[in-house]
């Protein structure tokens, strides 16, 4: 389990094609407080450690993963959003995020407010996922609070710190982006649709 709280950013290094599968090999400033079979979240995907080294390490993409995630559009290069699985004494700073993304979606607009950045997504309600007004949403592993909610989208405010240690610094209009909708809501969307 994960709350949402970016730990670090990691680099792409390189990509290995298997099969259908990916490799990613990242570097990254806990690569070496890493071990193989942990899980890590990039982007807001979970994936498991399966080779570390003083500087870097790897984790594979199965197709499904590839499918319904962002992480095939990754290049060398790029930078993602790195968590580890929150400890059992850890604190829970942000909300309950699985690593499972749900959907992707698209940024369509970033407005810079002079000490916050709003930024505007839209995704294909089709899939039958919903954001609530001042529910949690997280983007690419990050969490934070929906407003402006409507049927096909919402926004997100961005605080200078957030900005700057995730790759929100990066987004622009048209990036697609992973989308994990609040658990508790998929829940009682869930039992409330056994009503119907």
């Amino acid at each position: 389990m994960f709350t949402g709280i970016v730990e670090t950013t990691g680099r792409v290094v390189a990509i290995d094609a298997e099969g259908t599968n990916l490799t990613f090999h990242i570097e990254a400033p806990i690569a070496h407080e890493l071990t193989i079979d942990q899980s890590v979240s990039h982007n807001g995907v979970c994936l498991t450690v399966t080779a570390v080294s003083d500087h870097d390490y790897s984790v594979t993409a199965v197709d499904e993963t590839l499918k319904k995630t962002n992480l095939g559009q990754l290049a060398v290069g790029n930078i993602v959003n790195l968590e580890r699985c929150m400890p059992a004494t850890g604190r829970f700073d942000g909300h309950i995020v699985q690593g499972h993304v749900d959907q992707t979606g698209t940024c369509v607009a970033v407005q810079d407010l002079n000490g916050s950045w709003l930024y505007d997504f839209e995704y294909d309600p089709a899939v039958g996922n919903i954001t609530v007004e001042k529910g949690s949403i997280c983007i690419n592993g990050v969490s934070l609070t929906v407003f402006d909610s409507h049927d096909t989208g919402f926004r997100v405010t961005i605080i200078p710190y957030t900005y700057e240690h995730t790759t929100f610094r990066n987004l622009q209009p048209g990036d697609v982006v992973n989308l994990e909708f609040d658990v508790v809501g998929k829940y009682i969307k869930k039992m409330l649709a056994a009503y119907k």
